[in-house]
């Protein structure tokens, strides 16, 4: 099933727009296991049985498994995730950026090796560093467009004088990859939560690509202002799929026992929130 498809069907059945961020700090762990990188696998499973029936997406960030040698453990999560909750994509947020053989390396580490359905991009070296992860043609790729980080603006908020219309950057990105690059429909594009302006702009110049909105939650998102500003079209609705990530409200809910079921009533009340703003 491609990727585009998964996510649509995750948000059928599921009802629900919520993705679940998995970053694992094991200084954060609950406190029976608190500093333990050994544990990390055992935290995110738990996180992941407890959220699989209510996500519409999961998104491990590669670098929380890594900084800790815990490859190995993410490659053990990739495969609970795949067992436990098959209807739910998995998004393994890289954020890579390289010219196009170091990229087909990087697609094979996430599409093979991982076996992530997508994977976060940088398109700063533009499409020739894109392409190799649109040969693999059942998944999708993500490409930072505004993001919600404050130096953003130093280069995604600046014009283009060359370009026709004199876009913002960030505005150039969202046009590409609704048209020239999107050779397959296989991207979608990063904006941050904490801009709902600039999510309705993107929204409009994108109207049929998954928006994957992350900084709801612990970085101040409004989680209604997000969901309006990715579904207004010129008619109130746009066939893009809006995900809509939580990562440490949802994963710290608890430093007890009971974080697991503490993540679970944060998820159901999140994703509450967003079904409820679409239908405002």
């Amino acid at each position: 099933m491609k990727f585009l498809d998964m996510l649509q069907r995750a948000e059928r059945q599921n009802a629900s727009k919520l993705c679940v961020g998995l970053d694992p700090e094991p200084t954060k762990f609950p406190d029976h296991i608190k500093g333990d990188a050994n544990k990390i696998y055992d935290f995110c499973a738990a996180i992941v049985d407890a959220t699989a029936d209510l996500a519409v997406a999961f998104k491990p960030q590669i670098a929380y498994f890594s900084a800790h040698r815990a490859e190995g453990q993410l490659e053990r999560l990739m495969e609970h995730m795949r067992r436990v909750a098959p209807q739910v994509p998995i998004i393994l947020d890289a954020k890579r950026g390289d010219i196009g053989s170091t990229a087909e390396q990087y697609a094979i580490e996430a599409f093979e090796r991982y076996g992530a359905d997508a994977v976060t991009l940088s398109p700063f070296m533009g499409f020739d560093s894109v392409q190799p992860y649109l040969k693999h043609h059942d998944k999708g790729a993500f490409l930072l467009c505004r993001t919600s980080n404050p130096g953003g603006d130093d280069l995604q908020n600046q014009r283009l004088a060359s370009v026709e219309g004199q876009p913002l950057l960030y505005e150039h990105v969202a046009r590409l990859a609704q048209g020239p690059w999107n050779l397959n429909g296989q991207l979608g594009l990063v904006v941050g939560a904490t801009y709902p302006k600039e999510i309705e702009r993107v929204r409009a110049l994108a109207p049929s690509l998954p928006l994957l909105i992350p900084g709801v939650g612990a970085q101040g998102g409004d989680a209604q202002a997000t969901v309006r500003a990715g579904m207004s079209g010129p008619h109130g609705d746009v066939p893009g799929t809006t995900i809509v990530n939580s990562s440490r409200a949802i994963l710290y809910a608890s430093s007890g026992a009971d974080f697991a079921q503490a993540a679970r009533r944060v998820a159901l009340q999140t994703r509450d929130v967003l079904n409820a703003a679409a239908r405002s």
